[in-house]
This record gives C-alpha cells, sequence and structure tokens, in this order.
C-alpha cells in the first residue's frame, strides 16, 4: 500500500456495469491496492436494481447520496434513501432497488475487498456523466458544521 496521500477526484471515476445489460453502474475510488477498505460509487438506473448477490466474508456498507429506493437482505426489506446507510453483514444476500423518480447514488464500502473492486473493474465500461461527477463533488458539502456555533444544546 502507498505511504503518500492518493487523491481521487471526480474526473477520474470510470463507471463500470458487472455484466452487460446491468441496471447499476459502479466506479472503484479505492481498492485494495491502496486501501484495507475499497469504496466504489454506484448508481442504479430509474428501476434498477442489482441481482441478489452475497459477500462471503464481507461487510457491505451503503451510504445513500442521492435518490431513494428498497433493500432486500435475507428477506428484510428496509426503504433506503439519500443521509440513509445500510450495514449488511456477510453471507447476507441482498439487493436494492431504485424506486424513485431519478438515480439513486450510494458510496459503497466493502471489507475486505475479497476480490470485489477487480470484479468491477472487469466489467464493460458504462459511461460516466456530469451528473455522477456531481453527486461526488456535491459529498463534502452535504457534511454538516461542527462549529460549536451550528451545533445544537443540549443542556436541559
Amino acid at each position: 500500500m502507498p505511504t503518500t496521500p492518493i487523491l481521487i477526484t471526480p474526473d477520474a471515476l470510470e463507471m463500470h456495469h458487472i455484466s452487460a445489460g446491468d441496471t447499476v453502474r459502479l466506479g472503484v475510488l479505492a481498492g485494495p491496492e491502496v486501501s484495507p477498505v475499497t469504496v466504489i460509487l454506484e448508481s442504479w438506473d430509474v428501476g434498477g436494481a442489482q441481482p441478489p448477490n452475497s459477500h462471503p466474508a464481507s461487510t457491505e456498507l451503503f451510504v445513500f447520496l442521492r435518490g431513494h429506493g428498497v433493500a432486500v437482505c435475507d428477506g428484510t426489506e428496509v426503504a433506503v434513501a439519500a443521509g440513509g446507510t445500510l450495514v449488511l453483514p456477510p453471507t447476507s444476500l441482498h439487493h436494492i432497488t431504485n424506486t424513485g423518480p431519478g438515480r439513486l447514488y450510494a458510496l459503497t464500502l466493502m471489507s475486505p475487498d475479497d476480490g470485489f473492486a477487480a470484479m468491477v473493474r472487469r466489467g464493460p465500461l458504462a459511461g460516466t456523466d456530469d451528473e455522477d461527477r456531481a453527486v461526488l463533488a456535491a459529498v463534502p458539502s452535504t457534511v454538516p458544521s461542527t462549529r460549536p456555533s451550528t451545533v445544537p444544546s443540549t443542556a436541559p
């Protein structure tokens, strides 16, 4: 692993499908060659879903950035939306469907990688557009300020 900082910018993003005809695009932002946690931008087309899948040794975490959908994990269905975080344990059988009128976006963190980044990169290129880059560029502005003047008081 590198010993100096690495900056990946939105312009460097390459989105892939895992298989031709998929309705979910994935772009590796950081893989196992640079980090013990793989970070991926995922984008679901309107009505898009990935097939049910499982990761035998990996925890998968989704931080939803835009849109809304439904996640099913081992038969349990939960609504997901921008601002929410979904944690899926190893061995769970899961899939996410975009139920909104626009794309659904999430940052996905996988640990250990267990070949996930390589599988994404082997898939066919799926195109990257201005909306994809704008979602990434907007992420820092969605983090609330931690300045004392903006933190609500917890005093009784």
